[in-house]
């Protein structure tokens, strides 16, 4: 469900009650963990974690006028999802990530390509989430981002 917030904190004002905290203990790890280079604001309606044109003045290929996305955090109708790109864009961060699952949540993996998805809030394993975001650098994030999407722009 994408929000018209312009802010994390409006964003998280928004919310049901019942997502509010475990959303909030979510952001919480993750900022505690977000790598230099990346910012947090409100991306695709939702909560985003970007590589900001500052650093990255290209942008999103799909629409350069928005910074590279990394990861992102929603409230949708029937599941708490956390989205991140380095899962989908890199297969050993993948396999990282699937291994390290069961050791940190009795809940089954529900997840997509970058979506990992909560239907039950007290499931989500904050701190293997934290983790994750210190795996990826911005120039990692980059490198595999222009690697993926721009292999003529590697080539020169």
């Amino acid at each position: 469900m994408q929000s018209k917030a312009t802010s994390p904190e409006e964003y998280l004002s928004e919310l049901p009650e019942d997502r509010i905290e475990p959303l909030k203990k979510l952001r919480k790890e993750i900022l505690k963990n977000l790598p230099k280079g990346f910012i947090e604001c409100i991306n695709y309606g939702m909560i985003g974690y970007v590589v900001p044109h500052s650093v990255y003045g290209d942008g999103y290929h799909c629409d350069p006028k928005l910074p590279l996305p990394f990861a992102g955090l929603a409230n949708q109708k029937n599941f708490i999802a956390f989205y991140h790109m380095g899962i989908y864009a890199d297969p050993k961060l993948l396999k990282w990530f699937t291994t390290e699952y069961p050791k940190h949540t009795d809940a089954k993996l529900d997840m997509g390509k970058s979506c990992i998805r909560f239907k039950k809030p007290e499931q989500i394993p904050f701190k293997l989430f934290g983790e994750l975001m210190t795996k990826v650098s911005v120039k990692e994030w980059i490198n595999t981002y222009e690697s993926a999407y721009k292999p003529a722009a590697k080539k020169k």
